[in-house]
């Protein structure tokens, strides 16, 4: 017999769930959230927990985070992300001591103590600018790119075209009058990419950049914007090797729900 500890992380765009079992850890398929949170949550967290013999468990221990964690009353307990991403994160790579998670509805920085305890944060909710869905939204309605192309696509720009617009509305009309005027999708997307980098990275900047540094979220994948980044921040940017980046935050709840069963 033994306890089970399972994170669910429910984001405004996708869902994820991790469990501890055993000294083992399960993740859960990434499906998309939807219009319904509260299933969304419920969906990802069974097709996880079935990937262990529940007869062997005599205690379990839920923990919600994300977007969606208010909508999850299946939880025992809901912590915010920016918790359960510095201890997934940390829980990764012991260096780490900076995290960057840019998701679908925001963007976040976030310090890490020595004993990998957040000692402070920043985060930008209020403009879209900076996330993944102004990104997904930009390849597919205005450039007609398949999201997962763009950091390629952008390594080969020669001449980044220069977005400064830090508004959605007003960068998406400099991206429509751009293409009207003949410049190429490589130069746009790697100037779109320096616009949310240098965005991300301000606001990365006001917690202090300690190595290593982390980038969490789908946009993690992004090598364009990751390369940016990189060159703002002035440091090496690493992303998760063993788990999909967007499975960190679930981790975290993980963590944080095996530690309460340990100390009940």
């Amino acid at each position: 017999m033994g306890i089970l500890a399972a994170g669910v992380d429910i984001g405004s765009t996708t869902a994820k769930s991790s469990i501890m079992f055993n000294d083992e850890i399960h993740f859960g398929p990434i499906l998309s959230t939807g219009a319904n949170p509260t299933e969304a949550g419920e969906r990802v967290l069974k097709e996880t927990i079935s990937k262990v013999n529940m007869d062997e468990v005599d205690r379990k221990y839920i923990v919600a985070t994300g977007y969606g964690r208010v909508k999850a009353p299946f939880a025992d307990e809901t912590v915010t992300e920016i918790s359960c991403h510095g201890r997934g994160a940390r829980h990764i790579a012991p260096n780490v001591h900076t995290v960057i998670d840019i998701g679908g509805q925001d963007s976040k920085a976030i310090a890490l103590g020595e004993d990998g305890k957040v000692i402070d944060f920043a985060l930008n909710d209020k403009c879209a600018a900076g996330t993944g869905r102004f990104l997904e939204f930009t390849s597919k309605l205005v450039l007609e790119v398949p999201l997962e192309d763009l950091g390629k696509l952008s390594m080969n720009s020669d001449n980044p075209a220069k977005i400064s617009s830090t508004c959605t509305v007003f960068a998406l009309t400099e991206i429509v009058s751009l293409l009207a005027e003949g410049t190429s999708k490589e130069d746009i997307i790697a100037g779109l990419h320096n616009a949310i980098s240098q965005r991300v990275a301000t606001m990365g900047k006001k917690v202090g950049i300690r190595p290593e540094v982390m980038l969490t979220g789908g946009v993690s994948k992004n090598l364009g914007l990751r390369s940016a980044l990189s060159r703002d921040l002035g440091v090496p940017i690493h992303i998760p090797e063993k788990i999909d980046p967007q499975l960190v935050g679930a981790l975290g709840a993980a963590i944080i729900a095996k530690s309460r069963l340990e100390k009940s």
